[in-house]
This record gives structure tokens, sequence and C-alpha cells, in this order.
């Protein structure tokens, strides 16, 4: 395996440059290939206070195993706004697919996986990858939407359900603008070419509902998106891969029965990433 982080924008400006020295940057963990992967990119959560290292390496490492190539994106978080955060999404799908045949990467087989308010931003790449929001020098159009999408315990609503401190985040002085909050939630926004998707959280999740999870889920069915959707019945927000190596040695996040959530998508990815591959 090469591992190595890279300047997201490189010899690009950084749209949500505010000064403080701050760079996006995208881990790649790339398996050594003579022919092309398919690969996962991993968007982190914590309410875009933050980028959560338990929900980074870790995970990235356990989707090598299964074969895929993998990224981590380390995005925008407050104090730099929506859409910086949506910007950088589309240039790491923009870079990755320009770097495919020297990554051994397959373009057309490059799945997003998201927590929390990682999962959040990750759809909004879904819904707007082709709209001006997700537009910038080094974002190359129609590269930027992904084949398939993974949303764990996902933040969606900025309506009752909300968690209001992921949306307060990356807005900004924006917080109580409707239009901006309507354009994050995104349950309104579903466009018909959203990837399939593959959604889990747990009913025990106080932090964010699953109501978020199930808005999407019936929002996905309204477009005729498939999915395939999973509840826990316990597990505390944050819990990543429910196992001990990623619960930074705190028991509440290590629950063997939420641990199925990897095979589970593991298992999903492969059957639709051979659909993919078949159609090609």
């Amino acid at each position: 395996m090469i591992a190595k982080t890279l300047d997201l924008w490189g010899e690009f400006p950084y749209p949500g440059d505010t000064g403080d020295g701050f760079r996006p940057t995208l881990d790649a963990y790339l398996l050594k290939s003579g022919a092309p992967r398919p690969a996962v990119v991993v968007f982190p959560g914590s309410g875009y206070l933050e980028c959560s290292p338990r929900e980074a390496e870790a995970v990235a490492l356990q989707f090598n195993a299964a074969g895929y190539h993998a990224f981590v994106l380390w995005y925008s978080c407050e104090p730099h706004l929506h859409p910086a955060p949506l910007k950088d999404a589309a240039r790491a799908f923009s870079l990755i697919r320009e770097k495919a045949a020297d990554w051994f990467i397959d373009p057309n087989r490059v799945a997003a996986l998201g927590f929390s308010a990682g999962s959040h931003l990750a759809a909004a790449l879904g819904e707007y990858h082709s709209t001006d929001l997700a537009a910038a020098p080094g974002i190359n159009p129609g590269t930027t939407r992904p084949d398939l999408m993974v949303l764990s315990y996902p933040v969606i609503t900025s309506g009752e359900f909300a968690h209001r401190g992921s949306f307060d985040r990356t807005l900004g002085d924006k917080r109580e603008d409707p239009a901006a909050l309507d354009l994050l939630s995104l349950e309104k926004h579903v466009p018909a070419d959203f990837p399939p998707t593959f959604l889990w959280t747990t009913f025990e999740d106080e932090a964010v509902p699953m109501q978020n999870t199930l808005l999407m889920a019936w929002a996905l069915r309204e477009q005729n998106i498939p999915y395939e959707l999973h509840i826990f019945p316990e597990g505390q927000h944050g819990i990543s891969l429910a196992t001990e190596e990623t619960s930074g040695g705190e028991a509440r996040y290590v629950k063997p029965r939420v641990a199925q959530w990897l095979g589970l998508c593991q298992n999903w990815l492969q059957d639709r990433f051979a659909e993919l591959a078949a159609k090609k």
C-alpha cells in the first residue's frame, strides 16, 4: 500500500481561504495494483467543527482490506463556511478522477462514505455536484458526482430534527437565513441522478436523531433512488466502526451488533460496484 497526504487544492487557490493558514488535505491509501480498482472516499464527521480522527484512517484501512483504494478528505470546517466544504468535496472527486490512470482507479466506481456532518457534506455533493456551489478553478465539470453513497448516522435536515450545531458552524452569519437553511436541508433537494445509497444509524442516537436518516430515505424513495437502510437498536452518535480500535478508549463506542454495519456496507458496495462494471 502507498499512503500519502496531498494538498487538496495544489496550485489552485483555496476557495475557503480566510488567511489563517489552513489548507484542506486528502489522504490517499492506494493499493499496489496492475488493474483499475474501485475507490471509497471517507468524509469524517464532527459537526463542521473539525474532522474526527476516529472516523478517518481506521475506516479507510477497512476498505483497503476489502480490495478498494481509499481516501480521507480533511475538508473545511468552522471558520471556513459553506460552500467551502462542498467545493473541497468536489475538488477531491475531480482530483481522484484526474489521477485515475496513474493511481489505477476505476473512475466510474468511486463512492463517497460520510459520517454525521461528513454524511451531510457527501450528500450535498450528491445533490449539488453540477451547480455553481461546487464550482471553482481546479474542479472539472462532470467529474464530481459520486457513483455510490454511504451515509452513516447522517446530518440531513435543518428542520425539526436538526443537529443545530452543524448548520450554525457551516453557515456562520447566515445560520438563521431561511433560504440558506432550506438549501442545506438535503431531504428537500434530492435530484433524480442522486447515487444509489446505503444508510445506517441507531435508535439511541440523541445528537442526530434517526429521523434525519428516515427523511433522507423517504426523499430517495420519492425519486426512485435505490437504497439500503439499517437502524440498529443501540449505539451512541459518533460510534464509527463500533470497535475498540475506533472507540478512543470509551466503552460506549464498542457495540458488536452495530459493528455489523461495515460488513453489510461492503457487501452492498461489492454488488453495486459489480453492477456499475457491467454497464461499462
